[in-house]
């Protein structure tokens, strides 16, 4: 491979679940190897996620590396670590009780050498945990991490399933939070219920975002709600449409009808236009 490129596999971090690029010079390595990384958080485990990439990069130390290839064993002390997780979360909850600390522990991980736990709390205040440090690392013997995270986190932490039935998108492929607001669900057109709009941490869903630019490309091409067109010698005011079907819902005095978009573009009227009605009532 020539100097100024790289091969890159996508890993799947087995603790976490978030997909990473990591940098590795062996060819053997093929999509579902287990495989030891080195990460900003210490060394961890995880799975190749998909066929590795060519990228030139002038800097080596650009994306971390994987260390070498896992095994069977490796799985074992992955399964082990879980489970010293779990307990993590049991003794660290006791502790911060014993020494009166507001905090809720939800999650914890080991780093795969064991180096390294990180804590994860969920807190209204500031915490100060420095006792609660000294305790802990009696405990573990090892560093110690302690993070406060939020109900969004949360979520992907603990997991669920969604109200389509399916594991949470936080959990599964999300590696980032994007900024989700209510402006998307209008866009969307979907009744404004904002208990039906939330996901299982109480925030707007995620995935209101999935298809929020293609409503907002396809609305650009419709005319607004409100206003008025001419549709077969009548006027009528658009009073909703499907912005997927492209089909309007045409009001006026005597009647509704839904039509296609296609019918009616050319035919678009000053908003100050009086709607039509067959009693000549204008």
């Amino acid at each position: 491979m020539e100097n100024n490129k790289i091969r890159l596999f996508p890993v799947t971090l087995l603790t976490m679940g978030k997909t990473l690029y990591f940098v590795s010079n062996d060819d053997s390595l093929k999509k579902d190897d287990i495989v030891i990384c080195e990460t900003t958080r210490g060394i961890e485990i995880g799975k190749i996620f998909d066929k590795s990439i060519i990228k030139e990069s002038k800097n080596l130390e650009e994306y971390p590396p994987i260390l070498r290839k896992g095994d069977s064993d490796d799985l074992k002390i992955h399964e082990i670590n879980l489970k010293k997780a779990e307990e993590a979360i049991r003794v660290c909850q006791k502790c911060a009780d014993k020494q009166n600390l507001e905090m809720k522990v939800i999650a914890s991980e080991f780093m795969f050498d064991l180096s390294k736990v990180i804590i994860y709390y969920l807190s209204e205040n500031r915490v100060d945990f420095r006792d609660l440090l000294k305790e802990l690392a009696l405990e573990f013997h090892c560093r110690i991490e302690l993070r406060q995270v939020g109900s969004r986190d949360k979520a992907k932490l603990i997991g669920g399933i969604g109200v389509c039935g399916l594991k949470l998108c936080c959990t599964t492929f999300l590696n980032e939070f994007d900024g989700i607001s209510i402006t998307m669900a209008k866009n969307q057109m979907l009744a404004l219920n904002i208990p039906k709009l939330s996901g299982q941490c109480g925030k707007l869903m995620c995935c209101l975002k999935y298809e929020n630019d293609t409503y907002s490309d396809l609305q650009n091409s419709l005319p607004r709600i409100g206003s008025k067109v001419k549709y077969k010698d009548q006027v009528y005011k658009i009073t909703s449409m499907n912005v997927i079907t492209q089909v309007i819902r045409l009001e006026n005095r005597d009647e509704v009808v839904n039509v296609n978009y296609e019918e009616i573009k050319d035919n678009i009227l000053p908003k100050d236009t009086p709607l039509s009605s067959n009693k000549g009532d204008n």
